[in-house]
C-alpha cells in the first residue's frame, strides 16, 4: 500500500455505523472521513436499504462516489444518479422459500422493496416497518409479486430476530440468502448476495481490492463484508455476532466510533 494512509478503501454500513441515532452523521465523523480521502483512500456506502432510501443521505453528505444499496444487489453511482449493477430476487423461488418457512412457523409477516431508482417499499398487513421511509400498503399478494423486487422481508409474531433467521436457513437456505440487518429486519435476497459480493464489485470499478480495504459496521449482515475486507471494525453498539469477527471493537455510533479509529490510521 502508498501514501500515508494504510487503507485504500473505507467501507461504512449506514444504520448503526455512520449514522447517528437521528440519522445524522457528526462533524466530527465527516472531518474524518474527508481527511481520509485527502489521504489518498476513498469512502464507500455499503447498506441494506435500497437506493430510493439511500439517495438522500448521500446528497446531503454531499457523497459522489459508489454505493453498494440493497444488502448488494445494487452498485449505484451517487455523482451521476445512476444504477451502474442491479441484482433482482427470483420471485418463484421466493415464494417456495417463503412457503417452506412458513411449514416450520406458520404465517409471516411480508414486505418487500421493488427493484430499480424508485422502487416502493411494499407493505403487508401485520408488518411492523421501523424508521421514516415511505411505504405502500398491499392487501392482495399478487400486488407483492407483480413486479422485479430487491429483496423481501418476513416477520414472525412470536419469533426472535434471530430465531426467524436460523430457522429460514434451515429451512430455505438452498433457495435464498437469509440476512439480519437490524432489529425487526430479516430480509430474503437471492441465493448467494451479501454485502461482500456488491462490495467487491465497486471495488473493481474503483481498482481497489480486499486487502486494500477497511470495513464499518453493526449487524450481521455486515459478516460477509468483514470476511472480504483486509480489517473489520464493530461499533459498540454491534451485535454480538458481527463482535465476536471484528478484528477490533471501536466506540459506538452516536460516539463516533468511524472517527475514532480513522483519526489514529491518520496518526
Amino acid at each position: 500500500m502508498t501514501g500515508p494512509f494504510p487503507y485504500r478503501l473505507i467501507a461504512t454500513d449506514l444504520d448503526g455505523t455512520l449514522l447517528r441515532s437521528d440519522e445524522s452523521v457528526s462533524q466530527r465523523t465527516r472531518a474524518a472521513l474527508e481527511a481520509a480521502t485527502e489521504a489518498g483512500a476513498a469512502h464507500i456506502v455499503v447498506t441494506g436499504r435500497a437506493v430510493p432510501w439511500t439517495r438522500h443521505i448521500l446528497d446531503d453528505l454531499g457523497y459522489q462516489g459508489l454505493a453498494v444499496c440493497a444488502q448488494g444487489a445494487q452498485v449505484y453511482d451517487a455523482g451521476e444518479h445512476r444504477l451502474l449493477t442491479a441484482v433482482t430476487l427470483d420471485r418463484q423461488l421466493a415464494k417456495v422459500a417463503v412457503a417452506k418457512i412458513e411449514a416450520e412457523v406458520g404465517p409471516l409477516f411480508l414486505a418487500a422493496s421493488r427493484a430499480g431508482l424508485d422502487g416502493e417499499l411494499l407493505v403487508g398487513q401485520g408488518y411492523a416497518f421501523a424508521g421514516d421511509v415511505p411505504t405502500t400498503p398491499f392487501t392482495d399478494a399478487a400486488d407483492l409479486w407483480s413486479d422485479p423486487l430487491n429483496k423481501l422481508y418476513i416477520q414472525h409474531p412470536e419469533l426472535s430476530d434471530d430465531e426467524l433467521a436460523e430457522v429460514s436457513r434451515q429451512a430455505a437456505g438452498g433457495l435464498v440468502s437469509v440476512a439480519m440487518a437490524g432489529a425487526g429486519i430479516v430480509e430474503l435476497l437471492p441465493l448467494g448476495l451479501s454485502k461482500a459480493t456488491g462490495l467487491s464489485l465497486a471495488a473493481r470499478r474503483l481498482g481497489v481490492k480486499a486487502a486494500d480495504t477497511i470495513a464499518f459496521g453493526d449487524m450481521p449482515n455486515d459478516v460477509p463484508m468483514f470476511g472480504w475486507a483486509a480489517r473489520g471494525v464493530a461499533m459498540a453498539n454491534a451485535h454480538e455476532e458481527l463482535k465476536a469477527v471484528a478484528d477490533e471493537v471501536t466506540s459506538s455510533n452516536d460516539e463516533d466510533g468511524i472517527a475514532v479509529v480513522l483519526e489514529r490510521l491518520l496518526g
